[in-house]
């Protein structure tokens, strides 16, 4: 699912036709390690440009969304907004289908004068990289880069700041859009016996998989055909069609015979895109159309973005919650024990009861005593410590029944509040793992900073900084508000304090997740709708993703909080349980 050189040069085309040349450098952003959102803007308004060198989402597109800030900038979007703010856009460029794109501004550098500034995106997989690059003596050496490059990661091709800037290898490859028919035909019988999809790959420059697996399915009907099918005269003339069908679209300065399209399973999971319609997939597949290669990769990669964004912010935090869980789950694992070893103390109270039974037969001085033992029947002998008299020694035995017996019933009671503990830290690690902004996190930090788990100074945890969030909400299709907490803290005051008496309260059962809450606003709530709310409860815990997930309900008015208990935990009684999916689409 990589972006491919022949779809990059529609991104450039598109950029182009949005009057972006003349335009002036805004704001510089840098919202994960690897992605940058760049606004420029003319006479036609802001447009915002993401870039990102993630090798799983690398692209350059026009973006829609706005995606949270990190509240430090990193140093590398520092330096761009040093070298790059006010810059006025002279050129996007791509040499031939390469997976590069470069942005070529016109800046003031820090003494006054006139400088010329490059920022490259290379798209190329694991070698994704973004290079600020300025000119000098008519070459352009690298400023720095969102991914620094020495000898230890690659021997080849150094990207470190201050060395002359080298660009990638280039292969011998066609370029599509002004290849002929007979020279590609030629190179690829080169080949006979080999794969037409493959050879495609090898043959022409910036062309995807998925492009040359349709090409080969249009040419012969079948994905599995060698180059010498070729050879035909109907297969050559459907390759030849397919070539000028594809220089069309590539040469199309307004992309108007292009079709941007996205390939779902059929369970609604993405599977690839491209400029064409597909049909290799057959009835297998599931298109949807976008107006724009921008809109298309912005849709595309916008849900993993913003995961791998969130996966690097809350990274620490997971990693302090684990760390306080898996230290809990430790200590009521040796609670567990010691509890075990307390169902001994039966032990010593008989023997204390077998003292005071012979007592007359002991003396001072006895290092053991044999007697016999009336629950059993049979003899038992009974050690002593010789510096106690009988009657201390039998005290000794009773001191240590009720040592174990009190140490039980605090054992009960430590190893259920230490039960309670973990369902908490479970409940917390599911809200921070589904955290979809920097905001949540914070509310999450607050949470565990009020609960003692973690330091405000370590994590820099202000409850005066952190603004309080609204909760997700939604809209039945009967016209009920679904509300659904974003954490802990957000449960408790949706539950506690928004809700009413009569609203219909939601929880997965047993499962981590938020409290979703049904506003019956005076009306009777329909069936249809607690299922919907249901869905929402089941997509928004532990088990999202799942099938056949409980999910309890009852009135808002029998969910009580314990005293003392964790943020989150509620008892509740009345309630009903409905088995529903947990994907929310």
């Amino acid at each position: 699912m990589s972006l491919d050189g022949a779809y990059l040069s529609l991104i450039k085309q598109e950029l182009l036709s949005k009057g972006l040349i003349g335009s002036r450098v805004d704001k510089i952003h840098q919202p994960a390690r690897d992605e940058l959102v760049m606004t420029l803007r003319g006479f036609k308004g802001g447009v915002r440009i993401a870039m990102s060198a993630n090798p799983s989402a690398a692209r350059v597109c026009v973006t829609e969304g706005i995606a949270d800030n990190p509240q430090s900038p990193p140093m590398f979007c520092m330096l761009l907004r040093k070298h790059l703010s006010s810059g006025r856009l002279l050129d996007i460029s791509q040499e031939g289908l390469e997976r590069v794109l470069s942005f070529d501004f016109e800046c003031v550098n820090e003494i006054g004068d006139i400088v010329r500034n490059r920022l490259s995106v290379e798209l190329l997989g694991r070698c994704s990289n973004i290079i600020l690059l300025t000119e000098k003596n008519g070459e352009w050496r690298v400023v720095d880069s969102i991914k620094r490059i020495g000898d230890d990661v690659s021997a080849i091709r150094r990207i470190l700041p201050g060395i002359l800037y080298e660009p990638p290898p280039k292969e011998d490859r066609l370029d599509i859009r002004f290849c002929g028919i007979e020279e590609a035909v030629e190179r690829l019988l080169q080949f006979p016996q080999q794969k037409l999809e493959k050879c495609l790959i090898k043959t022409f420059e910036g062309v995807s998989p998925i492009l040359c697996r349709e090409w080969a399915f249009y040419t012969a009907r079948d994905i599995d055909v060698p180059c010498k099918c070729l050879e035909d005269k109907e297969r050559k003339e459907r390759f030849s069609f397919f070539l000028n069908r594809i220089k069309n679209i590539l040469t199309d300065t307004e992309n108007s015979k292009a079709k941007f399209s996205v390939i779902y399973e059929k369970s609604g999971k993405p599977v690839d895109f491209s400029f064409i319609a597909a049909e290799q997939y057959g009835v297998d597949v599931v298109l949807k159309e976008f107006p724009s290669p921008s809109a298309l990769l912005d849709s595309f990669f916008s849900g993993r973005a913003n995961a791998e964004r969130m996966k690097q912010r809350s990274g620490d935090l997971l990693k302090s919650i684990l760390a306080v869980y898996n230290r809990t789950a430790k200590k009521l694992e040796l609670q567990k024990g010691e509890l075990a070893a307390c169902s001994e103390r039966e032990v010593f109270r008989v023997k204390g009861d077998l003292l005071s039974a012979n007592i007359y037969r002991m003396e001072k001085g006895m290092n053991e005593i044999e007697v016999d033992n009336y629950l059993t029947g049979e003899k038992e002998v009974i050690k002593l410590d010789v510096r106690l008299t009988p009657s201390q020694n039998a005290q000794k035995y009773y001191g240590e029944y009720r040592k174990l017996d009190t140490a039980e019933k605090m054992l009960t009671q430590l190893i259920e509040k230490e039960k309670q503990e973990l369902v908490y830290l479970d409940s917390v690690f599911d809200s921070a793992a589904r955290a979809q902004t920097d905001a949540e996190l914070q509310e999450i930090r607050l949470e565990l900073s009020q609960s003692g788990y973690l330091k405000k100074g370590k994590n820099r945890t202000n409850e005066k900084t952190v603004k309080p969030l609204q909760p997700l909400k939604f809209k039945s299709k009967d016209g009920f508000e679904i509300w659904a907490g974003r954490n802990n803290l957000q449960n408790d005051k949706l539950t506690l304090k928004t809700a009413k008496g009569d609203d219909l309260w939601l929880h997965t059962k047993d499962i981590p997740g938020s409290h979703v809450i049904v506003f019956a606003n005076g009306k009777e709530i329909p069936d249809s709708t607690i299922l919907e709310a249901a869905r929402i409860a089941a997509s928004n815990s532990k088990a999202k993703g799942g099938t056949k997930i409980p999910v309890d309900y009852t009135k808002v008015r029998y969910v009580k909080k314990p005293n003392g208990a964790k943020p989150g935990m509620v008892i509740f009684s009345n309630n009903k349980t409905v088995l529903v999916d947990g994907d929310l689409e």
